[in-house]
């Protein structure tokens, strides 16, 4: 039997309109309309996050954004100006349902299909539906438009992936498991949306303290499982591995941010860099990278070349982008340790295997194992082996002892 750590969790997924109270004051999630911001929503943001907080943005692994250190007396600013771009919802509940992650190549890459009206038509069903607000707050759902830039292996409760370019082919759906996504079956294109929504509705059915479809237990899953293929049609097991692309591929520029963090003036910079290039917007990521459509291969190296200037991650053999770490002491109150200091200094040892340094248990910034995770805890580290943050760690280490915790 596994052993695990016992972790305390709190707090809630904070948004616009229900922030959060974080260790540089409180933290806001900004969720982006189908996985994109237009030009002047980044902007919009870069300066609301310079004037209202701290400056720093995170990016989220549900492809969100996250503004930090705003204070009691400016929160209701940066509410105002949010709701200025209409990136709010009209109310917290509302806001706190709508989490959808989108292909964020949908519309730029030919080699997919545009799911975005399905990632549109399920939100306005989460909004319309009094009834899909009393989803938990983590429950989520995705959209995968069936290209080689895809997010199907990522954890959603509902998937919905589409089963080639053509509108007729239709969409994967799947369901969360502890063992990760069991595609059920597939359903037109036009009736994904309402399908995704007529699956949380059932889970709310036979649901009691669960918070994601994966810990309803064998026989409330089961039965939901007979309810739901009754309406499907057949399906093969579609490719489901993540792809992050860093740099170029065709037109389309992928960059990342070193462990997710954005300041606002490179946001601010990333959107006229995009203008310049020839696009509309900035497609997010649950890989804390963010996509630009070029309007050719010219204007997709110069957009290169000014990301790099201005300090993000153009190189996908960057070492930093084996490290995932957690915004750490002092910005969360749940870490005692700088978490991205720690990730900073590994970053320049010679060890090529992925890396997770993790400010508590939790293990926010990554959920998949790897192969050495650090946990702090009161000041040091635990140290663990090809697991996960929750594992019960071998050996617990100083946080300066960098060329320790790479020596396995």
């Amino acid at each position: 039997m596994s052993l695990v750590a016992v972790i305390d969790v709190k707090g809630w997924c904070p948004g616009v309109l229900r922030p959060m109270q974080s260790g540089d004051g409180l933290l806001a999630r900004v969720r982006p309309w189908c996985g994109a911001l237009r030009l002047d929503e980044a902007k919009g943001l870069a300066d609301a996050a310079e004037r209202f907080g701290n400056g720093h943005i995170d990016l989220t692994r549900r492809a969100n954004l996250q503004i930090r250190g705003l204070g009691d007396a400016s929160v209701q600013g940066l509410q105002d100006a949010v709701a200025r771009l209409g990136l709010v919802d009209r109310d917290a509940d509302v806001e706190a349902g709508r989490n959808i992650m989108v292909s964020p190549l949908a519309g730029i890459d030919p080699a997919e299909a545009d799911i975005r009206p399905i990632a549109g038509t399920l939100a306005d069903l989460l909004a319309r539906d009094t009834g899909l607000q009393r989803l938990p707050s983590k429950f989520g759902f995705l959209v995968d438009g069936g290209g080689p830039v895809s997010i199907a292996g990522e954890r959603a409760d509902i998937s919905l992936k589409a089963l080639g370019q053509a509108k007729a082919a239709g969409m994967a759906v799947g369901l969360d498991t502890p063992a990760g996504t069991d595609w059920v079956g597939s359903t037109p294109i036009d009736e994904a949306a309402d399908v995704a929504a007529s699956i949380a509705r059932i889970f709310i059915g036979l649901a009691q303290e669960q918070r994601r479809l994966r810990d309803l237990g064998d026989g409330p899953y089961g039965r939901l499982r007979a309810i739901v293929r009754k309406g499907l049609g057949p399906v093969g097991i579609p490719s489901v591995v993540s792809r992050r692309l860093i740099g170029i591929k065709g037109s389309v520029v992928g960059v990342a941010a070193p462990f997710g963090r954005l300041e606002a003036h490179q946001l601010r910079s990333l959107a006229g860099l995009a203008k310049e290039a020839g696009a509309t917007d900035i497609r997010l990521s649950p890989w804390r990278a963010l996509y630009v459509g070029a309007r050719d291969a010219a204007a997709a190296q110069a957009l290169v070349t000014g990301a790099h200037d201005i300090g993000l991650i153009v190189d996908a053999s960057d070492p930093i982008l084996r490290i995932d770490a957690c915004p750490g002491a002092p910005a969360c109150r749940s870490s005692s340790v700088d978490t991205r200091r720690t990730a900073g200094r590994l970053a320049a040892l010679p060890f090529t295997g992925s890396i997770h340094v993790s400010g508590c248990a939790k293990g926010c910034a990554r959920s998949a194992p790897a192969d050495l995770v650090l946990v702090g805890e009161k000041g040091r580290y635990g140290v663990i082996h090809n697991g996960n943050a929750r594992d019960l760690p071998r050996r617990i280490v100083d946080a300066n002892e960098a060329g320790v915790l790479v020596d396995v």
